[in-house]
């Protein structure tokens, strides 16, 4: 077991996933799936950090499946409307990319699929740019998936974790892909193991509906002191959470 310090005030991520230059969710990673939310990230971007949200959560999702960055503009248009400091995945699969974000006024850079296939980066990747570097470690009933969640391995998302936690990771954010824009809950049971046994943060993704589920990943947080914040998407956008009463809830130990 590891020794986390007390419990903290939880950390609201607001997602703004890009796809075609546009802010959209999608539902269980199914591209085919997607709901257009707003066509002017910026302006999105600066619409969360004005309601009291700390941090933003950005991925390029045309740049996760190509490999490579694809949203560029868009991205740096949250970038130049933000005031809140800004964690970018998708698409992100060498050094060269890594350092072209940081420059850019990425605060810290997302590595998913890249973590299981190219270990070695994760590792060069932290020594370089130390705490800019969290993993994203997205699971379909408890195994890594990649490539978009089109693949699954037969890799354990803990095993995983430990793995990269062992790499210099700064952090770890989880997604359960089933429920992710599934507006059904998040894997509270799989958080608070990785939790558990990681000495780095661990970050909550897939499956906020409404405060409730907020209420009860800020209960298990006060015993699983590692989980730091949590992810929400859809039910920003949806109405379903408000932001103001979010932050209550995440923030009160």
């Amino acid at each position: 077991m590891i020794s986390h310090p007390a419990p903290r005030p939880l950390t609201l991520y607001p997602a703004i996933d890009l796809k075609g230059g546009q802010c959209v969710r999608l539902r269980q990673g199914e591209m085919d799936q997607a709901t257009i939310y707003s066509d002017d990230p910026g302006s999105q971007a600066k619409e969360w950090h004005q309601q009291g949200c700390k941090w933003l959560h950005v991925v390029d999702l045309d740049g996760a499946f190509a490999k490579k960055p694809v949203n560029i503009e868009a991205v740096q248009a949250i970038l130049a409307n933000s005031k809140v400091p800004v964690e970018l995945g998708g698409g992100i699969r060498d050094l060269q990319s890594i350092e072209f974000w940081l420059s850019q006024g990425v605060t810290r850079v997302i590595l998913g699929s890249v973590a299981v296939k190219n270990p070695q980066l994760v590792y060069d990747a932290c020594k370089a740019f130390p705490n800019q570097i969290v993993i994203g470690i997205d699971a379909k009933s408890g195994f890594v998936s990649t490539e978009g969640w089109a693949e699954t391995s037969e890799m354990k998302a803990l095993d995983l974790a430990l793995k990269l936690q062992d790499s210099g990771a700064g952090a770890i954010i989880f997604t359960e892909i089933q429920r992710d824009g599934m507006l059904s809950g998040l894997d509270l049971e799989q958080t608070a193991e990785l939790a558990h046994h990681l000495s780095i943060p661990v970050i909550a993704s897939g499956g906020v509906g409404n405060l409730d589920h907020l209420r009860a990943l800020r209960e298990v947080a006060n015993t699983e002191p590692g989980i730091e914040g949590v992810i929400v998407g859809r039910a920003l956008y949806d109405g379903r959470v408000n932001i103001t009463e979010a932050l209550k809830v995440l923030e009160t130990c």
